[in-house]
């Protein structure tokens, strides 16, 4: 949700983060993010879609994390993968496009047919990507390996 903060709250919201960690404690930061230097919000987005919203650069990310004084256990960059659930709801929408126009109007499914498939595009041939990073404040609250994640993983889906 990182990318709703907005590009001059990153340091207010990683502060944040860090004053509610525990000394052994770890965050999982899930964001939109990009492979491009630092740039800006479209203007459509910023108008009719998420007014405020900012898609970070890695590199302004890490620099917060770093002034913020965290540690950057594991990070893991997810480079298609939004595409696929962005191309669902497009399709989904597509399917229910009738319904939506009764609720809504037919301005509302124009733009939103847009944003969908910009979207789904960006994430399969522009920068767009998603990153996830493992922040805390002690470098050693985080196991050395990614396996402690998967264990937790099957762990959760064996008891339900």
């Amino acid at each position: 949700m990182m990318e709703h903060v907005g590009i001059g709250h990153f340091d207010e919201y990683f502060r944040k983060i860090r004053e509610l960690l525990k000394a052994d404690g770890y965050a999982f930061i899930h964001c939109i993010g990009r492979m491009s230097q630092p740039g800006t919000t479209g203007p459509f987005i910023r108008k009719y879609i998420f007014p405020g919203a900012y898609v970070p650069a890695l590199s302004e990310t890490f620099a917060a994390t770093e002034r913020c004084g965290l540690w950057c256990d594991d990070v893991e960059v997810l480079r298609l993968h939004y595409r696929y659930p962005v191309k669902h709801w497009r399709e989904r929408f597509t399917n229910s496009r009738a319904k939506a126009a009764a609720i809504y109007d037919e301005r509302f499914c124009r733009m939103w047919e847009f944003y969908l498939a910009a979207v789904e595009l960006e994430f399969l041939h522009g920068s767009h990507m998603v990153f996830q990073m493992l922040l805390s404040i002690n470098r050693g609250a985080v196991p050395i390996t990614r396996d402690f994640m998967v264990d937790a993983e099957r762990a959760a889906r064996c008891a339900t």
